[in-house]
């Protein structure tokens, strides 16, 4: 299991059929709790940095809790800011996932990977907590990520940083202001939530997830 979890610099495809899902491996947390999330719902995944592994799996996540500017350095260090952005599959952005496939981050003030044309903003407090932790409630989907979830559906954040509201908002949430709890362009999709611990909604947007086709 554990060369599972850190598969590197491997010339021989790690999956046991074609394809797969590389969760993507850099300097921030939460990466394997997303592999474990999707062993729940019965999907391969592995955890690397291999550059060669992550362009031929089928599906990739890129996950993560942590700074961005951390993150980044990590990335550009490994060119694997190269290889992000290059990808042709699906890809999911998680949390700081998503914060680093936009523009720019004002923490840290990061140059981050453009996918999305937005800023990453720090929350304005305006009286409430930052960070943003716990369940809230998402609205306005326009996404094949959120087919068959309820309404209003409520999924788990924990963030200080927002990505702003831009074309490529495809679901909403309110806290402090309105913001892109998700945005989606092209084989690019991102989440500021956490699927892996959204229970049954989050179980369901991994699944459509896996389900789209490239």
């Amino acid at each position: 299991m554990e060369d599972n979890l850190n598969n590197t610099n491997t010339s021989k495809s790690p999956f046991r059929g074609a394809g797969g899902i590389a969760i993507i491996k850099y300097n921030a947390g939460n990466v394997q709790s997303v592999q474990y999330a999707l062993n729940r719902i019965g999907a391969e995944a592995i955890v690397t940095d291999d550059a060669d592994i992550i362009r031929k799996a089928d599906k990739v996540i890129f996950p993560g809790v942590g700074h961005a500017a951390a993150a980044m350095n990590y990335l550009r260090e490994r060119a694997l800011d190269k290889v992000i952005v290059s990808l042709k599959q699906p890809v999911l952005g998680v949390c700081l996932g998503l914060q680093l496939l936009c523009n720019h981050s004002e923490e840290g003030d990061t140059k981050c990977l453009g996918i999305f044309d937005t800023e990453v903003k720090l929350f304005p407090s305006n009286g409430l907590k930052v960070p943003q932790m716990g369940w809230n409630n998402i609205y306005n989907y326009n996404s094949p990520l959120f087919n068959g979830l309820e309404k209003d559906s409520f999924v788990y954040f924990v963030h200080s940083y927002y990505a702003a509201l831009c074309k490529e908002t495809v679901v909403t949430t309110d806290y402090v202001l309105p913001y892109s709890t998700a945005l989606q362009k092209d084989n690019f999709y991102a989440v500021q939530f956490h699927p892996e611990k959204s229970g049954k909604v989050g179980e369901q947007i991994l699944k459509n997830f896996i389900n789209i086709k490239s």
